[in-house]
């Protein structure tokens, strides 16, 4: 395979060059291959990891690095805290999670999505992807002081992610069905993929070699697979019901990837090498993200409580369910005392708690991952894509905190 770096510099058009970084790219829309006809290769799947990608220790763990021994020096120095993005308070609520307190609130750009942590573990990037308008933008935050810096303009970021091998950060730009390659320090514009037929474009998982990732299409029902080297969009997979796909989670052996579906209310289970559906797993109304547990023994799911996307608040059908990788059965589900919509979010570095948003009830749940007791804690309006900081692991591929 052909790195990154010198692909780019001989198979992208100049066309899809942006001279500005905050605005979107005018290039046509490539052709791409239909919808219902997926076209995979072979070679990719079974070619050797990313270049330069940190090695994987354990094909059958994708997971393995980020255990609670293995807290890097860098993460060492951050404050312990939980970040939550308020999508319509356009602030960030910061938890102190040994007070279960908020210690902390201020303010970013508009319509804050998620907070993304860096692949070298050095910031923390608040997506403000200012839903309707064109003036989206990525606030730093130094996890050492927990303080937020000078916002950079960046088109449409709703949510965030690093190759595998630290060169780029992209930017999901899910309004224009695209997926921007930035310097992952900068966020200068560098190229850019449309992915034309991936209405709603939002969330993404990576294969265990880092070759290839899939993204969901929310509003279209598909799964779209992209060559990471090239890029290049190698097919799509509609999933057989529901139709509205959400996060997307890659298991322990990184060859089936596993997709929340909010109208499905479950988890589709999908052969990522063949970009085929082998399973669906029943688990609760309004199926949303997924995170695995420490061990990655098991995977939390967040059952939103409804098909809406602006729902109402104290549902009782939110949920948590536990599914177990090994046989891919639902082993615990807890309920939200009162009702609740748990959204996005992920585990303590010990992985004893689980920390979720609550989108619609203004406050963030923290799960015991033993019994399934929850506290809640009262936040912004709307609060999403929160993250656990600091994470054991060697880099972050983004979202909330996917470590490997």
């Amino acid at each position: 395979m052909v790195s990154l770096s010198s692909t780019f510099l001989f198979s992208v058009s100049p066309a899809v060059y942006a001279n500005d970084p905050a605005a979107p790219s005018t290039a046509p829309a490539p052709k791409e291959e239909s919808p219902t006809s997926p076209n995979t290769s072979s070679s990719l799947e079974t070619a050797p990891p990313l270049d330069h990608m940190p090695p994987v220790v354990n094909p059958n763990n994708i997971y393995s690095e980020a255990n609670p021994s293995n807290l890097s020096a860098t993460a060492k120095e951050a404050l312990s805290r939980v970040y939550v993005p308020n999508l319509r308070s356009n602030s960030i609520s910061v938890i102190d999670p040994t007070s279960m307190k908020v210690v902390d609130t201020f303010k970013v750009g508009r319509s804050p999505q998620h907070v993304v942590p860096s692949w070298d573990l050095q910031t923390l990037w608040v997506t403000n992807n200012a839903e309707g308008t064109t003036h989206g933008s990525l606030t730093p935050i130094d996890p050492k002081t927990g303080k937020p810096g000078k916002a950079i303009a960046v088109d449409d970021p709703y949510n965030m992610y690093f190759t595998p091998d630290g060169q780029y950060a992209i930017v999901v730009a899910e309004a224009r069905k695209r997926l921007d390659f930035r310097d992952p320090h900068t966020m200068e514009l560098k190229h850019s993929l449309s992915v034309p037929n991936c209405k709603g474009i939002n969330h993404a998982a990576y294969s265990q070699n880092g070759r290839y990732a899939l993204f969901t299409c929310e509003f279209g029902g598909y799964i779209a697979k992209i060559d990471i080297s090239t890029p290049k969009v190698m097919g799509y997979l509609k999933l057989s019901k529901g139709g509205m796909p959400q996060d997307v989670l890659a298991a322990p052996n990184g060859k089936i990837f596993y997709v929340a579906d909010m109208l499905a209310d479950g988890v589709f289970i999908v052969d990522g090498d063949s970009l085929k559906e082998i399973g669906f797993i029943p688990t609760g109304v309004g199926t949303h993200g997924l995170y695995p547990s420490r061990d990655a023994t098991k995977m939390y799911v967040a059952n939103r409580g409804t098909h809406k996307i602006h729902g109402e608040p104290h549902s009782k059908k939110g949920s948590v369910s536990v599914i177990d990788f090994a046989t891919n059965k639902v082993i615990a589900t807890w309920p939200i005392p009162d009702g609740g919509s748990p959204d996005m979010g992920n585990v303590s570095i010990d992985g004893k708690t689980l920390w979720l948003s609550g989108r619609f009830d203004d406050v963030v749940y923290a799960i015991d991952t033993e019994t399934g007791a929850m506290k809640k804690i009262a936040v912004g309006e709307e609060p999403h894509g929160l993250t656990v900081w600091p994470q054991p692991g060697r880099f972050s591929i983004g979202h909330t905190g996917i470590m490997r």
